[in-house]
């Protein structure tokens, strides 16, 4: 046999027509354990490793496949994978390039269900203090649902039964499919920011995990985290959990049972106006009772019976009261006028008259008072005030001996010679 000479290219050329042109190959199931997974975010195709206990291939997905799976594959994950086998012609590595990826073991929905659901947790969107009050009597009762399916219906009917008086907002979405989702979040978004409703029943009827699957997906669980109208999430029956039902405020195991919790009902509140009603009437009752026999208290006081008798009660108290304020008053005159005799005495002791009444005179020059023998000059003038007159008087001589004359004080604390004539 003769040998050909080839370049690289032809031999991966042929070698990968060999592998397309196997109709084995063109679609084969392979089982392994996932590593060294890439998510090419611009180009979305998925790179990662197939491998066993003894080898491993290459596999890629391109994005027109990779968008189709709901799960996000992880490194160590098990998958079951179908695709074709053909060869990378630059690299002259032969891998599987996979059509579609389902976890070993576990269906892929639930995968992607619970890997949402942790993710969304540790975002805080399941938090229990992020939840709001649902209001005790709404006006306004907000409903996103179909508006064909028995949902409406049902919600409907058990308002009308239980509280007429709130007002039913719908708003018409689909529930089901590759639009629903987006219906939804944007119908939750319409009623925050309209302010349409009180209170915000989000639900659908039963189905499997794939027909509830517009619950699941991220755009309607943050819109029913980020409302401010308080959320009731009724998804499915009581069997069925969506992300939904943990974002929302309040979940309810059915539409129905939704609308309960949404409403108070008429027969209890017939029932609680009834009992505040009987309660206020025995108040009333207790207050009359006792203004009753207040009223009689008081038409039985002495007072009431003879009303002189208040009346002569306080006039002996304001007769006391004057007795006391007249004694008072005297005992206060008395003592100052004590005290007046008392400042009288000192005073008329103190007096200049009372010295001259004993024979004194008070001597006086031009110049005022003449208090010592020195101060008088002879042949000067000098004025001699008595207690009944004065005498102009001229000195002929004057004698200064050692001795201190007597001295007296006016009331203006200057000091008076005496001279005893």
């Amino acid at each position: 046999m003769s040998s050909l000479l080839l370049t690289v290219s032809q031999l991966n050329t042929y070698i990968k027509s060999l592998l397309d042109g196997d109709p084995h190959l063109q679609s084969v199931y392979v089982c392994g354990e996932i590593s060294n997974f890439v998510n090419h975010y611009r180009s979305g195709h998925f790179y990662l490793s197939l491998k066993d206990d003894n080898a491993v291939i290459q596999a890629v997905m391109f994005r027109s496949a990779a968008s189709r799976i709901k799960f996000t594959p992880q490194n160590g994950m098990k998958v079951l994978v179908r695709g074709r086998v053909s060869l990378f012609e630059r690299s002259g590595q032969y891998q599987i390039y996979i059509d579609d990826m389902q976890p070993d073991g576990v269906g892929s929905l639930q995968l992607a269900f619970e890997q949402r659901k942790e993710k969304l947790a540790k975002e805080g969107l399941f938090d229990a203090d992020r939840k709001r009050p649902i209001p005790k009597y709404p006006a306004r009762i907000g409903v996103v649902t179909s508006p064909t399916g028995a949902v409406l219906q049902d919600i409907r009917n058990v308002l009308t039964r239980r509280y007429p008086l709130a007002t039913l907002v719908l708003c018409p979405v689909l529930v089901q499919g590759t639009e629903a989702a987006g219906q939804i979040a944007a119908a939750i978004r319409r009623f925050h920011d309209c302010g349409a409703a009180d209170v915000l029943i989000v639900g659908r009827g039963g189905g499997s995990m794939e027909d509830l699957w517009a619950f699941n997906e991220e755009i309607v669980v943050r819109a029913v985290a980020a409302s401010q109208i308080p959320i009731i999430s009724a998804v499915g029956h009581e069997t069925d959990f969506t992300l939904c039902d943990f974002a929302a405020d309040l979940r309810a195991p059915t539409p129905s049972a939704a609308a309960e919790l949404a409403a108070p009902d008429r027969g209890d509140l017939h029932i609680q106006l009834f009992e505040r009603q009987a309660a206020m009437k025995r108040a009333l009752q207790r207050r009359v009772e006792e203004n009753r026999r207040r009223l009689l208290a008081i038409r039985q006081s002495r007072s009431m019976a003879s009303p002189l008798y208040a009346v002569e009660l306080r006039r002996m108290k304001l007769d006391y009261r004057a007795e006391q304020l007249k004694s008072t008053f005297l005992h206060t005159v008395r003592a100052h006028r004590q005290a007046f005799g008392v400042l009288a005495g000192k005073l008329d002791a103190l007096s200049p008259l009372k010295v001259l009444a004993r024979g004194y005179a008070i001597a006086s020059n031009e110049q005022g008072l003449v208090t010592k023998a020195a101060q008088a000059k002879p042949g000067e003038n000098l004025n001699l005030k008595f207690m009944d007159g004065s005498l102009s008087c001229r000195v002929i001589s004057r004698e200064i001996t050692d001795s201190v004359p007597f001295k007296t004080t006016d009331r203006n604390g200057e000091d008076h010679a005496e001279t005893n004539l």
